[in-house]
C-alpha cells in the first residue's frame, strides 16, 4: 500500500550486509484464484512456518512494500507480515527509515489473525503487491484490536490505529480471500480488469510494477 494525500508510510529498506539473503517468492496477481480463497488456519507453529514468514519478509522487502499475507506467494495458510514503524500508542510513525540496520526492526509477524474490536472511521489510499497500478481510497476502520500468535506459537493481542491498522486489515483481507478490487463498485473493477488485459496485450513491461509502499 502507498499514501498519496496522507503522510508516506516507510520506504523498502536496503538489504544490511550481515543479513544472509532469504529465498524471494513470487507475488501472485489477481486474478489467480488462490487469491479468492479462504485461508486454512494454521495448527502448529514450527519451523515450517517460521521459515514462511522469514521468506514473505524478504520478499516484501524486495517488492517493496509494507505488508504481505501467505497467500499473495502462493501459500494458503493464515500468516502475514507487516513491517509499519508504530508508536507507543499504536499509530504508525514515518521514523527514521534510512539505517539499513534498522530494517526487520518492527517486523511483525502473524499467525492465525483475527479482528476482535473495531471502531471508528478512516480513509486511505490503498495500493496491492497482488494488483497492479491500481490505487483508490478505501474505508477503513481506524482502531482495531488483532488477536493471534507470534512465530514462536505464543499469544499475542494487538491494538492498532491509523496507518497499522489500515495495513493489517488489508493482509487479514487476503487471509479470507478478500483484494481491494473487491471493495470498489463493479464498474471500477472492470475499467481496471480491462485496462491491464489491454496492457497486457500490447506487452506493456510497465503493466506489472509495483509502487512503493503497496501491501
Amino acid at each position: 500500500m502507498f499514501l498519496s494525500a496522507r503522510p508516506q508510510p516507510p520506504a523498502a529498506r536496503p538489504a544490511a550486509a550481515t543479513v544472509r539473503p532469504m529465498p524471494i517468492l513470487p507475488i501472485y496477481e489477481v486474478p489467480h484464484p488462490i487469491l479468492k480463497q479462504k485461508a486454512a488456519r494454521v495448527e502448529v507453529v514450527d519451523d515450517e512456518i517460521r521459515k514462511l514468514i522469514a521468506d514473505m519478509a524478504e520478499t516484501m522487502y524486495a517488492a517493496p512494500g509494507v505488508g504481505l499475507a501467505a497467500p499473495q506467494v502462493g501459500v494458503s495458510k493464515r500468516v502475514l507480515v507487516a513491517d509499519v514503524p508504530v508508536g507507543a500508542d499504536g499509530v504508525a510513525d514515518a521514523g527514521d527509515d534510512s539505517r539499513p540496520e534498522s530494517r526487520g526492526a518492527d517486523l511483525l509477524a502473524l499467525v492465525n489473525p483475527e479482528i476482535v474490536e473495531s471502531r471508528g472511521e478512516t480513509r486511505y489510499d490503498e495500493g496491492c503487491l497482488s494488483v497492479p497500478d491500481f490505487v483508490e481510497p478505501l474505508k477503513r476502520s481506524a482502531e482495531i484490536v488483532v488477536t493471534g500468535q507470534d512465530r514462536e506459537g505464543a499469544s499475542v493481542r494487538i491494538v492498532a490505529r491509523g496507518f497499522y491498522a489500515v495495513v493489517l486489515q488489508h493482509e487479514i483481507d487476503h487471509l479470507d480471500g478478500v483484494t481491494i478490487l473487491d471493495r470498489v463498485s463493479k464498474l471500477k473493477r472492470s475499467l481496471y480488469q480491462s485496462r491491464r488485459a489491454r496492457a497486457k496485450a500490447r506487452g506493456d513491461s510497465k503493466a506489472a510494477e509495483h509502487r512503493p509502499g503497496a501491501i
